[in-house]
């Protein structure tokens, strides 16, 4: 493909994506092909002679596309808020025609200025103090893949901490999650070969971790010679958007300042642009005792996937336990110590231009149009709870809470003991699952089968909101029809 041909083809592809995203609405949310439908679509083997793009171009329409779960849908209500926006596809865009691998200031000196401008720009969004910002050259911040290898290096970074001032055996080191805690934590641990020991949250607390709760586990394992290192505190949970008490967590730390204190707020996070939001997530508290902290614009941010930021208080903390720079990677400005080199901020060498779509999309928006997009998340999120609140079969689990409402079909009218609503939910749940014209799924709360609703594409709007709570409610009749019949 020559650049007159690459044009022509560039032009057909902004047309289709643009037609995709017009048709998006009236396409079915979720693929219906079945586990292996591509392969027999396909050649065994790759073609001897290069074909024309168009005939590409068009297969993927024809075979790509009806595989694909579309969670840019404005009935997407499944996982975690979404984000797509134009600004990123073409940042993204723009990123991928110069491919440079990043792994230091000299591949791109504007790769490596770029992204800590634009950290320092989403840490002023977010309200993140000046500790974590790159220009004060203490702290600061780098973009990363997920929030699952931001939590990875965080770990790494505060067990080489902690063992620099207290050499221990591996095996007696301990991480602090939650039992609502992502699973990035436990998958951090197995990397790691650590000791995760799981605090539990109770629903009295709508599962947030507690300060005596901590103060006691920290108690037992130094009792029994272990060495708590780290805690990962959630600010916004998968499963119920739960938010850690971090001001109690605060006080117990500041008696146990050897642990590292991350803070994960992947999906939730970004609502820290909204002042009004700022008290509930503890942002002072995040500034006064976080070691480091993280959120995803690639979630509710508005950027396209992958775009992970996470920040530290304490950059040596990191770039010590991650510097290896052989003779083959040095130059005259990283041994004079005068540039970042963002190799040393996460585990792998190379690493894309992600900056470039966070600086198209920040400037795009704008912090008021940042805050436009998750305020109105919010309010479709409250109303669907109200919705629920009205609703003589279905019952809250926890109270409607950003982006995020739990949920679980309720009949009082059948007295139901726990284990058969848990059936009962599976059941309904099942139902919802294999629907076209809404995403949606499940969790399990302390043993609870629930129902998760997230709200937060771009191009969701109330009549999406009022449409997916009418197909629930049918299902919901559904399920109770088919119960009852049974029964």
């Amino acid at each position: 493909m020559d650049v007159e041909q690459f044009r022509q083809a560039g032009y057909a592809a902004i047309d289709r994506i643009c037609d995709y995203y017009i048709s998006l609405d009236a396409k079915p949310v979720s693929s219906s092909v079945q586990p292996g439908y591509l392969a027999p679509l396909l050649p065994t083997a790759p073609p001897d002679e290069g074909e024309d793009f168009a005939t590409i171009a068009a297969d993927y329409d024809r075979l790509i596309q009806p595989g694909l779960t579309h969670w840019q849908h404005p009935s997407f209500f499944a996982y975690f808020p979404t984000s797509s926006s134009f600004e990123g596809i073409l940042g993204d865009l723009y990123a991928t025609a110069v491919p440079n691998p990043g792994f230091n200031w000299s591949c791109s000196p504007a790769c490596t200025e770029l992204e800590a401008i634009v950290m320092d720009w989403s840490a002023q969004l977010l309200g993140l103090g000046s500790a974590f910002h790159n220009a004060a050259g203490v702290g600061g911040g780098a973009l990363q893949t997920t929030a699952s290898d931001s939590a990875l290096i965080a770990t790494v970074a505060a067990r080489e901490r902690f063992l620099a001032a207290a050499p221990v055996k591996l095996d007696d080191l301990v991480l602090y999650v939650t039992t609502q805690t992502h699973s990035l934590g436990l998958k951090a641990g197995r990397v790691l070969g650590l000791r995760v020991r799981a605090l539990e949250v109770c629903h009295e607390d709508r599962y947030s971790l507690r300060g005596d709760v901590l103060r006691q586990a920290l108690e037992e394992d130094k009792a029994a010679g272990r060495h708590p290192f780290m805690l990962i505190a959630t600010v916004g949970s998968t499963s119920s958007g739960a938010v850690d008490n971090l001001p109690e967590i605060e006080a117990v730390l500041k008696e146990h300042t050897e642990v590292w204190l991350h803070v994960d707020a992947a999906w939730a996070g970004i609502a820290l642009c909204c002042p009004e939001m700022r008290t509930a997530l503890f942002l002072d508290t995040i500034n006064a005792a976080a070691d480091s902290f993280c959120t995803n614009f690639h979630k509710w941010g508005l950027v396209n996937f992958d775009a992970s930021t996470l920040w530290v208080r304490d950059r040596k903390s990191l770039t010590s336990a991650l510097d290896i720079t052989p003779p083959f990677l040095r130059t005259a400005h990283g041994d004079a110590g005068t540039v970042t080199d963002y190799r040393n901020w996460h585990l792998a060498l190379g690493r894309r231009f992600r900056a470039l779509k966070v600086w198209f999309v920040l400037r795009g928006f704008g912090v008021e149009g940042f805050r436009k997009h998750i305020r109105q998340g919010i309010a479709l999120n409250a109303m669907f709870g109200a919705l629920l609140k009205e609703s003589d079969i279905l019952a809250l689990i926890t109270p409607p809470w950003l982006a995020l409402t739990v949920f679980r079909l309720a009949p009082p009218h059948l007295g139901l003991d726990a284990a058969a609503l848990n059936q009962l939910n599976a059941a309904f749940f099942a139902r919802l699952a294999v629907r076209p014209d809404l995403a949606i799924t499940q969790t399990v709360l302390n043993g609870v089968f629930c129902v998760r609703f997230a709200v937060g594409a771009a191009r969701t709007t109330e009549a999406h909101v009022r449409a997916a709570f009418d197909a629930i409610v049918e299902e919901a009749r559904a399920a109770l029809v088919l119960w009852e019949s049974i029964a």
